[in-house]
């Protein structure tokens, strides 16, 4: 079938949400398979995720997908689901497809509506989990099963990556690209976690966002320590105030001006319609990433400053053993966000040279840090034109996330990843993690008609 033809029939059937008794066979099962994931409680500590993988393994192994092809890799009391499509191999490498099982916690006696059942109400589907990202998880699951029902053969094996404690440790996501990696190497990974477009108020669409880089998340503490003693005989150094002069240091240091294609790109983008200053700034950036001018405006606006550097500050402290004695130590949590393609030890070590040799500077954990994936132009000009059934003409505008997926494992592990949600919210609806969250059903049954468009695209004979 031709592409024209294909968004032709599609622009029919997404004209207009669907009532329950209106649905499409596709839709319904989609639908189906979205309430009974929200009905698994996959938040930290419930061992629900395994659970709910041997669920979604069954639905594949019914629709004829071989047992050599669907894996369940238990790791502690989580999971993750990898489901291989075969394809004939005359289109390259795998692409994998990507979503996570687990959600944040959710207290039902908080929640207007139980969050733990799909609720459809005004439009909306509200439970935990329904943006955050099991409608990810429902609508690849179901173009999976539909495209197997058609017969379809991809030109490239297509492979579901489901991860199960995105939210948390993200010990499978690190399992499978060390453990696993020959299982899930690709070409590339289309992320459902990521991405995403955005409407206007009155529902008209505003632009779509592609995410191809995300900032390393990492955590570094910064430790004073002299002996201490009585708080009636005060000497020269404390530990506190020594803490104190440092995190002064610390705020007062601009890490270097950075960009890449992505950042310029988005920049340029919003330039067109953020208003006042910043807006000009953006555009003035843009062109020239050496505009003084422009830098000061950005570096000054706090939605702004992350895209053009990595920044750091400080988030929590502790010190001190008494309230009558002198501080033995003192310590501050400084959090950074780091720019892709920055190792995180570098930015330990000019943590320390700004504060100086007294301060222990030590790094939290095992962050991971990646770089910006590039700007493919066959990945693009898919999701462009699968946008496109949806909302004809609509920007597609790169995006570079200052917040964290498993997809900065993949990066890290060489696989590019881009983030490509087919959900479409206003930002009124960003409830991810929050009370009553939720999604337009409208946007719900869209991504459908989304994910079935892209894979075809990407892995149907040209």
């Amino acid at each position: 079938m031709t592409r024209t033809l294909l968004g032709a029939m599609l622009a029919l059937t997404i004209a207009a949400p669907c009532a329950a008794a209106d649905l499409t066979p596709e839709q319904a099962r989609a639908r189906e398979i979205y309430s009974t994931l929200i009905a698994y409680n996959t938040a930290e500590g419930n061992a629900q995720v395994p659970v709910m993988a041997k669920w979604l393994a069954k639905q594949f192994r019914d629709a004829g997908f071989a047992e050599a092809d669907i894996h369940v890799l238990p790791v502690g009391e989580t999971a993750s689901l990898v489901v291989r499509y075969p394809g004939d191999g005359s289109g390259g490498k795998p692409i994998l497809l990507m979503a996570h099982m687990d959600v944040v916690a959710a207290d039902p006696k908080d929640w207007k509506r139980d969050p733990f059942k799909l609720v459809e109400e005004n439009g909306y589907f509200f439970g935990r989990g329904t943006s955050d990202v099991k409608d990810g998880i429902a609508t690849l699951t179901a173009t999976f099963l539909r495209l197997k029902k058609e017969g379809f053969v991809p030109t490239r094996d297509l492979v579901i990556v489901f991860t199960g404690d995105e939210e948390t440790q993200m010990a499978t996501t690190r399992d499978l690209t060390t453990t696993h990696r020959t299982l899930i190497d690709a070409e590339y990974a289309l992320n459902a976690d990521g991405g995403g477009g955005t409407l206007e108020e009155d529902g008209t669409p505003r632009s779509y966002s592609m995410q191809t880089a995300e900032k390393t998340y990492a955590d570094f503490e910064l430790t004073t320590h002299n002996p201490g003693g009585h708080s009636s005989r005060p000497t020269p150094r404390n530990a506190i105030y020594e803490l104190a002069d440092a995190l002064k240091k610390v705020q007062a240091h601009a890490f270097p001006v950075m960009w890449n294609d992505t950042t310029v790109a988005e920049l340029r983008a919003e330039g067109k319609v953020a208003p006042g200053a910043v807006g000009a700034a953006m555009a003035a950036f843009a062109k020239d990433q050496r505009d003084a001018k422009a830098i000061a405006t950005l570096a000054a606006d706090p939605g702004s400053v992350g895209r053009i550097r990595t920044t750091c500050v400080a988030t929590m402290l502790r010190g001190g053993h008494g309230r009558n004695a002198l501080p033995q130590s003192a310590t501050a949590n400084v959090n950074c966000r780091i720019f892709p393609g920055t190792p995180v030890d570098d930015v330990r070590k000019t943590l320390q040279g700004v504060v100086g040799q007294d301060v222990e500077v030590t790094t939290i954990g095992s962050p991971v840090s990646s770089d910006a994936s590039p700007l493919r132009p066959d990945v693009v000009a898919a999701v462009t034109r699968a946008v496109h059934t949806l909302y004809p003409g609509i920007e597609i505008v790169p995006n570079q996330s200052s917040g964290a997926t498993d997809g900065m494992y993949f990066r890290s592990a060489g696989i590019p990843t881009y983030g490509v949600s087919g959900m479409f919210a206003k930002d009124s609806d960003a409830f991810a993690h929050g009370l009553d969250e939720r999604v337009p059903v409208k946007g719900f049954y869209d991504g459908l008609d989304y994910w079935y468009v892209l894979l075809k695209d990407l892995a149907g004979k040209k």
